[in-house]
C-alpha cells in the first residue's frame, strides 16, 4: 500500500528519475537578458546617474524589487517605499516596450523545448520576471510548451530563494529531485540548487560557480532529451 501511495504522490524510491524540465526564461530561453541590461542602465540614468558594472552584475537574474533597490543603492540613494514602487513601475513599463519589439531565442532553445514536449516530460517556465512581462514573452515562447508558469510576483520570494522552483515542482506534482532546472545566472542556479533540483547551467552574461548539483554546457544547440537524462543523472552523483 505504501508503494502505491508513493507512486501516486510521485515520491517513490525512483524520485530521482527525470520527470520534468524547469526552464528559466531571460538569458536561458530568450536573449532578453540583453534587454534587461538596457532597461537596468536606463533606470539608473532615470534615477540620477550611470550604473556601475558592479551594480549591473549584482542585478543579473535577480527579483525586480531587489534589482531596483540595488540600482538606488549603487547611486548612493535610499528610496522611500513610494520611490521604490514608482521605480519598479517605470522599469516594468520600459521593459514592456522593449519586449513588445521582439524577443530573439537563445541558440537551440526552441528545438530543446519542442524535444522535451514531444518526449512527454513535464515542463514549467520559472522566472523572476513578473506576470505582465512574462505574458508578453509567452507570445514568442508558445504557451503550449508549458504545463505551468511561475512568475516572480507570484511567489513569496524570488530567486535566489528556492520558492519559485519549489512551486513549479508542486504544480507538476513532482519532487524537485525529479526535475532538471535550466539556468544561465548565479542567482537562478542558486535557487534551483537550493530547491533540490539538478541544474543545467548554460551561462549567458556572467559566469556561474559550480556545485555538486550543477552540470554545465556552453549552449542548448544540439541538446537532446537523452542528453538531459544523462545530465540529470550526473547532477545527482
Amino acid at each position: 500500500m505504501s508503494e502505491l501511495i508513493d507512486s501516486v504522490l510521485g515520491t517513490s524510491a525512483h524520485a530521482g528519475a527525470l520527470r520534468a524540465v524547469l526552464w528559466d526564461m531571460d538569458g536561458t530561453l530568450l536573449e532578453s537578458e540583453q534587454l534587461w541590461d538596457i532597461g537596468m542602465r536606463e533606470l539608473s540614468l532615470h534615477l540620477g546617474g550611470p550604473m556601475s558594472e558592479e551594480t549591473r552584475i549584482a542585478t543579473i537574474g535577480g527579483p525586480l524589487d531587489l534589482s531596483v533597490w540595488r540600482t538606488f543603492d549603487g547611486l548612493g540613494l535610499a528610496p522611500t517605499p513610494d520611490e521604490q514602487t514608482a521605480a519598479e513601475d517605470w522599469l516594468n513599463a520600459f521593459m514592456a516596450e522593449l519586449f513588445a519589439q521582439g524577443l530573439p531565442w537563445r541558440p537551440g532553445a526552441r528545438a530543446a523545448l519542442g524535444a522535451v514536449r514531444e518526449a512527454g516530460l513535464g515542463q514549467a517556465l520559472v522566472t523572476n520576471t513578473g506576470r505582465r512581462l512574462c505574458d508578453v514573452a509567452l507570445e514568442t515562447l508558445g504557451r503550449t510548451h508549458f504545463d505551468h508558469t511561475v512568475c516572480g510576483d507570484e511567489v513569496p520570494a524570488g530567486k535566489p530563494d528556492p520558492a519559485p522552483y519549489l512551486r513549479a515542482a508542486e504544480l507538476l506534482g513532482l519532487d524537485p529531485a525529479q526535475c532538471l532546472a535550466v539556468e544561465d545566472s548565479p542567482t537562478g542556479a542558486a535557487a534551483a540548487d537550493a530547491a533540490g533540483c539538478t541544474v543545467l547551467v548554460v551561462p549567458s552574461l556572467t559566469t556561474v560557480p559550480g556545485s555538486p548539483r550543477r552540470v554545465f554546457r556552453s549552449t542548448l544547440e544540439g541538446l537532446t532529451v537523452a542528453d538531459l537524462r544523462e545530465l540529470h543523472v550526473s547532477g545527482e552523483r
